[in-house]
């Protein structure tokens, strides 16, 4: 866990700004595991980044007080500057986006993320019909879910992980950054869903914290085995909303999908004509690149009550050499 200046030094720390200032559904993704953080000695904030090739990618905004942002982003600039660096920042919400747009980066929407607002959310009505035939299947099949310690699993979520990798073809490659995972010291603050058959592993959801204007829980990382039953993962899902209900969670999150609910009028600042063209054209054509369309499809099943523009920024002009290492970050490269 490299961290380049003063406090925070642990990541307990990192957690306590995440949720002291963090207004992004995914902010619990900077606690993962290779992630490195830049703070300034007198400042209560964080920003957090991987290094590739000749830039720094940074996730999120500079997670700080509001009016400390800009300044803790010049010195992050600085910093790079001062490596021979240049930055692209993925997953800003608007907020964050109009600040570095401020600040002279080139920014422009990279897709969105979606929510449900669990006190409004229900399962009746004619629009559901197919998702709760879905999950009947599930349980006629035999499936039950249950919320479980992630240790004693551990060993067979790893087992179910290789084969539905396996089964994404043999260039398949885990995506990181950002994606969640399961294990280490962060592990006690998230949450673990699962759906048995016959006692054996056959799906999971990992939820995360969230933090913000719209707390509650992030559906984040998840598989299912590729050959059972249907209905699987929106069974556990299910279940996890009535359980978040009943604790009086507020949202339920979806995550970040790129190339999703571009809008020309949601650009901020000075953007890139030919990064919104690229955006557009992955979004037609670019199911190898990522399966954009197969994730929203997935995410609007649960008629989501809000849609969040996410952005990316460029120190200086748009790149496509920037923008490609946010893949190889990823471990999509």
């Amino acid at each position: 866990m490299p961290i380049d200046t003063a406090p925070p030094t642990t990541l307990d720390e990192v957690r306590r700004v995440l949720a002291s200032h963090a207004d992004n559904p995914s902010a619990f993704l900077a606690l993962n595991s290779g992630n490195s953080y830049f703070t300034a000695p007198d400042l209560d904030g964080v920003v957090v980044y991987r290094s590739s090739g000749r830039h720094l990618v940074q996730f999120g905004g500079a997670f700080a007080p509001a009016a400390a942002r800009l300044e803790l982003l010049t010195r992050f600039r600085e910093f790079a500057a001062a490596s021979g660096k240049r930055i692209v920042a993925i997953q800003l919400q608007r907020s964050d986006a109009e600040v570095y747009a401020g600040a002279g980066f080139t920014v422009n929407q990279v897709g969105a993320s979606y929510a449900v607002d669990l006190p409004a959310f229900t399962l009746r009505g004619t629009r559901f019909v197919r998702l709760r035939n879905k999950i009947s299947r599930a349980h006629r099949a035999g499936l039950t879910v249950a919320e479980l310690d992630q240790a004693a699993w551990s060993g067979a979520m790893r087992e179910l992980d290789a084969k539905w990798l396996r089964s994404k073809g043999k260039h398949a490659k885990p995506l990181e950054f950002l994606v969640g995972e399961y294990g280490g010291p962060a592990q006690p603050h998230r949450r673990l869903f699962v759906g048995l058959l016959g006692g054996e592993l056959a799906g999971y959801v990992s939820y995360s914290p969230v933090y913000g204007s719209r707390a509650g829980w992030l559906h984040d990382l998840s598989r299912r085995l590729p050959d059972g039953p249907p209905g699987i993962m929106e069974a556990i899902n299910s279940a996890a909303i009535e359980a978040f209900r009943d604790e009086g969670a507020g949202w339920l999150h979806f995550g970040f999908t790129p190339f999703t609910g571009l809008d020309p009028a949601l650009e901020v600042g000075t953007s890139s004509r030919w990064f919104r063209w690229l955006a557009g054209q992955l979004w037609r054509r670019g199911a190898a690149v990522y399966p954009a369309r197969t994730q929203l499809a997935y995410k609007s099943k649960w008629a989501p009550h809000a849609v969040l523009p996410e952005y990316v920024a460029f120190s200086g002009r748009a790149s496509l050499a920037g923008f490609l290492q946010v893949f190889k970050v990823s471990n999509a490269l």
